[in-house]
C-alpha cells in the first residue's frame, strides 16, 4: 500500500517571548585579514577587506526555533546541553562603515563553491576571493559585505570548499543509528568502479558489505522496471591501477557496468550526520552580523543569494520556518532564489545527501520536486494533504522579501509552473506581496559559452549543445532592486512569467515550437511525483528506499514566439532582437541511451537563417536576419532601443548598456560569418 508522500514538518508548537536558552554564535577564530587590491578605495565607499577564518556554533535542542532539525536531540551535548558545529568562513567587507547601515549578501555556496563574484562582478570562477579577482567591481561599488560560509557536511575533499563539521546522531540506548542511503547512476561510459557519493561528495560508508539490505539493480530507462544485479558479480571495491581493493563507498563489477543504463544501489549504513544544523548554520550566521554587536563584519540588512542546489536549500530554509531565529527575530531580509524551479531537497532528514538533485534523467526521485511548491497553501486532491511554503511560519512578520529567478530549464527540467500554478494544472496562483517571480526567458540553467565551440555543434544540424542567453545582466539589475526593497522600501518591478490566463504557460503538447527540419523537440519535460518515503517520512526518516511513485504533477512550460523564444517573462536583448532561436532543453542525442530524453542544465542555440534563399533552401519556418535587418547598424540600433527598455522597467542597469550593444555587435559579425 502507498502512504502517498505527506513533507516534513518537524515544527512543533512554537511559543512567544523569549526562549529558554540563546544558541548562538559561541566565538569566531580570524586566520587572517587583508586588503583588498592593496587597500585602494571602490569609489565612494573605500576600501576593503577580507577575513578569513572559522565560526563556532552552539545548538539549543531544546529551543523552539530549532524543534524542526531532525535528530538534533540525538546529538552528543556540550556541558550546557547545547550541541556543537563550526565551519569556515570568508568575508568581504568595506572597511569603513556604510551610510544608513550596511547590507550583507549571504551567498548559500552551492556545493562549497563562490559564485558571486562570477554572478554579479562579472570575475572568473573563485576558490578563493584574491586580490586581482573582483571582476568589475559591482559588489564592492554596491558597499556590501559578501559573505561565505560553510554548511553543508559531505562536499567534496577539496582546498577552498565552504564546510560545516556537524556530530553524528546516536541512538537514545546510545547504539549506532543505521539506516538505507540509495546511490545511482546513468553510465554514459563503460566503467568498473563508481563511487557511491553524489559527484565526489563524501559518501556514508557501507556498514556491512554482505548485509542483505544492500541492492544493486539496474534498468534501461527512468520508469523501467528495475533488474537485480546478482551479488555475486559486484563487490564494495574499487580498481588501483592494476589491483582491485576492498572499499566500503565505491562499488566494483568485473565485467563492467555497462554504457546506456540506469544502476541504482540501495545500502545500509551508520552514523548519519545531523544534516539540518546547515540550516540553523546559514540563519545564526546572518542574526551573528546584524546583532551581535561583537561581529567583525556587522550589517544592519541580510540578503542570501542561493543559485541551482542552494536556491532550493532556501526555499526548504523558509518552508521550515527557519527565518526566525533563535531569539525570535527576523534572520534574512530578502532572499534570491535562483534556479531552483519549484524544488527543496535533502537538507534536513536522515542519512540527507544535501548534493542530490532529480533531474529528468540523473538523480532520480529522491525528495527534491515534492509537495508543497507553491507559497500559498493548496490542498492535493490526491492524497487530501493541505500544505504552502508559508504554511509553517513562527511569526509572519519575519517572512522576508523573496525574489524567484527561473530560467526556461527550471520549467522543462525542475517543474517550474508548481510554484505559480496550481497543483492540477488549471490555474494561476496569486502571490504574496513580498513575492517577485521573474522568468528569465529561454535561459539555460547557467550562461553557456559564446560564441559557441565548434564541437559543440549537433550532427547534421545548424544548431549548438548550449545556450548562450546571458542572464547574467538581469541578475546584476536584480540585485540593485532586492537591496533597494530591502533598505529603502522601493518595490521592485512587478513580476513578470507565463500564466495561464495570458495563454503563454501550457502543456507540452501545446507548446509552438517552429518545425526545423534539423531539430528534435522534446517530447518529454521533467515531473514532480507523489512518492511514498515510507511510514517513518514525516519525522524525517527514509525507510523506504527507493520511493515508491504515485500520479505526477502535471508539468506546464512556456509558450514560444515565430522564433521559437519563450514567452511570458523577462525577455533579455538577445530576444527583444534576435539572431537565434534560444531553446532552454536539449536531447541526449549521441548519448549510448535515453536519447530522446533532456539533457541536463543545457539548452540549444540555433542561429536564424542569414538569407530568404537560405531560409527556403533548407525549409526553415523562422524569419531569415535578411528579413529583419536591412543593416548592421538598423539591428544595433534595435539592441540598444531594447536595452533602454530594460533600464527603464528595471531589469538592467545603465551601466550595462554599452556592454550588452557590443555583444551584440559581435554576435552579428559572428553569426554572419558562420
Amino acid at each position: 500500500m502507498i502512504r502517498w508522500f505527506t513533507p516534513i514538518l518537524l515544527t512543533c508548537a512554537l511559543t512567544a517571548g523569549p526562549t529558554s536558552a540563546a544558541a548562538e554564535v559561541v566565538r569566531i577564530e580570524v586566520e587572517r585579514r587583508e586588503d583588498v587590491l592593496g587597500g585602494r578605495a571602490f569609489g565612494a565607499i573605500g576600501p576593503y577587506e577580507k577575513i578569513v577564518g572559522k565560526i563556532y556554533f552552539a545548538f539549543d535542542p531544546e529551543n523552539p526555533m530549532n524543534a524542526g532539525i531532525v535528530d538534533l536531540t540525538l546529538a552528543p551535548r556540550n556541558a550546557d546541553g547545547l550541541v556543537e558545529a563550526w565551519a569556515n568562513f570568508v568575508v568581504l567587507r568595506p572597511k569603513n562603515p556604510v551610510p544608513g547601515g550596511g547590507v550583507a549578501l549571504l551567498e548559500v555556496s552551492n556545493r562549497g563553491g563562490k559564485a558571486s563574484l562570477r554572478y554579479f562582478n562579472g570575475a572568473g570562477f573563485v576558490s578563493d576571493p584574491v586580490a586581482a579577482e573582483v571582476g568589475d567591481e559591482l559588489l564592492m561599488r554596491l558597499g556590501l559585505t559578501v559573505i561565505w560560509v560553510g554548511w553543508q557536511h559531505d562536499v567534496p575533499l577539496r582546498e577552498g570548499l565552504m564546510r560545516l563539521h556537524v556530530p553524528v546522531a546516536v541512538g537514545e540506548d546510545g547504539k549506532p543509528l543505521e539506516g538505507l542511503v540509495r546511490a545511482d547512476w546513468v553510465i554514459d561510459r563503460p566503467t568498473n568502479t563508481l563511487h557511491v557519493g553524489h559527484r565526489n561528495h563524501v559518501a556514508y560508508p557501507v556498514l556491512d558489505p554482505e548485509h542483505p539490505d544492500n541492492v544493486l539493480s539496474v534498468r534501461d530507462g527512468r520508469l523501467a522496471p528495475r533488474h537485480e544485479v546478482p551479488r555475486s558479480e559486484w563487490r564494495f571495491a574499487r580498481a588501483v591501477g592494476d589491483s582491485v581493493v576492498s572499499d566500503n563507498t565505491h562499488i566494483y563489477m568485473e565485467s563492467g557496468f555497462e554504457a546506456g543504463q540506469i544502476y541504482e544501489l540501495v545500502y545500509r549504513a551508520k552514523d548519519p550526520k545531523v544534516v539540518g544544523l546547515g540550516l540553523a548554520a546559514i540563519r545564526d550566521m546572518i542574526s551573528y552580523a546584524k546583532y551581535d554587536r561583537s561581529s567583525p563584519f556587522p550589517v544592519k540588512y541580510g540578503i542570501a543569494i542561493g543559485i541551482s542546489q542552494t536556491g532550493r536549500f532556501l526555499r526548504h530554509f523558509i518552508y521550515q520556518g527557519f527565518n526566525t531565529d533563535e531569539q525570535d527575530r527576523k534572520a534574512f531580509d530578502g532572499l534570491m532564489i535562483h534556479t531552483a524551479g519549484a524544488g527543496r531537497g535533502s537538507f534536513n532528514h536522515r542519512f540527507g545527501q544535501p548534493s542530490r538533485d532529480a533531474h529528468r534523467y540523473s538523480a532520480f526521485f529522491y525528495p527534491t520536486d515534492i509537495f508543497p511548491f507553491s507559497s500559498r497553501t493548496q490542498t492535493d486532491p490526491q492524497t487530501g494533504w493541505t500544505d504552502g511554503l508559508f504554511a509553517h511560519q513562527h511569526d509572519d512578520d519575519n517572512l522576508p522579501y523573496i525574489f524567484y529567478t527561473n530560467t526556461g530549464y527550471e520549467y522543462w527540467g525542475r517543474a517550474s509552473s508548481l510554484l505559480h500554478a496550481t497543483i492540477e494544472g488549471k490555474q494561476d496562483i496569486e502571490l504574496y506581496p513580498n513575492e517577485r517571480i521573474y522568468h528569465l526567458a529561454s535561459g539555460q540553467h547557467f550562461v553557456g559559452r559564446y560564441p559557441p565551440p565548434e564541437d559543440s555543434k549537433l550532427p547534421d544540424s545548424r544548431a549548438y549543445r548550449g545556450n548562450p542567453l546571458n542572464f547574467l545582466v538581469t541578475m546584476r539589475a536584480l540585485l540593485v532592486r532586492m537591496i533597494e526593497w530591502v533598505r529603502d522600501g522601493t518595490q521592485p518591478p512587478p513580476s513578470a512569467y507565463p500564466t495561464i490566463a495570458a495563454g503563454t504557460l501550457v502543456p507540452s503538447d501545446r507548446v509552438q515550437f517552429p518545425e526545423l527540419p534539423d531539430v528534435e523537440f522534446p517530447k518529454v519535460a521533467h515531473e514532480a511525483y507523489r512518492a511514498d518515503y515510507g511510514p517513518h517520512w514525516k519525522q524525517g526518516i527514509v525507510d523506504q528506499q527507493p520511493p515508491e511513485l504515485g500520479p505526477a504533477f502535471p508539468t506546464l512550460l512556456p509558450q514560444v514566439d515565430r522564433f521559437g523564444n519563450e514567452l511570458g517573462g523577462v525577455e533579455c536583448v538577445e530576444i527583444l532582437a534576435p539572431l537565434a532561436t534560444y531553446a532552454p532543453w536539449n536531447l541526449r542525442i549521441g548519448f549510448p541511451g535515453g536519447t530522446d530524453e533532456l539533457d541536463n542544465f543545457v539548452g540549444t542555440y540555433i542561429p536564424l537563417p542569414k538569407t530568404e534563399a537560405e531560409r527556403a533552401g533548407i525549409g526553415d519556418p523562422r524569419p531569415s536576419i535578411e528579413s529583419l535587418y536591412s543593416s548592421k547598424d538598423e539591428y544595433l540600433a534595435l539592441a540598444e532601443r531594447a536595452a533602454r527598455s530594460l533600464v527603464e522597467q528595471g531589469f538592467l542597469l545603465d551601466e550595462d548598456v554599452e556592454r550588452i550593444v557590443a555583444r551584440a555587435a559581435e554576435h552579428w559579425d559572428w553569426i554572419l560569418a558562420n
